[in-house]
């Protein structure tokens, strides 16, 4: 596959989480309630995750942003889910380190994620991508 079909379908699939949103909304008994924002665009977000045992058990977002923002957010609640907290944050590292296009471990998966790659070539978008990201990480800080 060419660069630019490559491109194409990562795009394509920025916008489908975009238009159509994974995990989209509140959990009511959620353990965790992170809100946070980006000053510098405006981009906001309002993650809410069940943790039991360790494990995501669910995580929901609902938020204001661009495309990258809210994509990042609906590909990342639907990662996580399932998984262990420290698995959870090994992701959010690569995913950091991705963004900042740094060699980044590729052992664990990104699925969807990976179409964020391009991002790194926008230094003043990283920030949107990486927002969900940082609300799950204060939140696990903070539990």
């Amino acid at each position: 596959m060419s660069f630019n079909n490559l491109d194409q379908l990562y795009r394509q699939v920025i916008m489908d989480h975009y238009k159509n949103p994974r995990n989209k909304g509140s959990l009511e008994d959620g353990t965790l309630t992170i809100d946070m924002n980006n000053p510098t665009c405006g981009d906001r977000i309002h993650l809410t995750m069940n943790v039991e045992n360790g494990v995501v058990k669910d995580a929901k977002f609902d938020g204001d942003g661009c495309s990258i923002s809210m994509a990042s957010a609906s590909m990342m609640t639907q990662i996580i889910k399932g998984k262990k907290i420290e698995v959870a944050m090994k992701m959010s590292a690569i995913f950091s380190d991705m963004m900042q296009g740094k060699d980044y471990d590729d052992s664990i998966d990104l699925g969807d994620l990976e179409a964020l790659q391009g991002v790194a070539k926008f230094p003043a978008r990283i920030k949107c991508a990486t927002l969900p990201w940082k609300a799950m990480e204060k939140g696990v800080k903070e539990s």
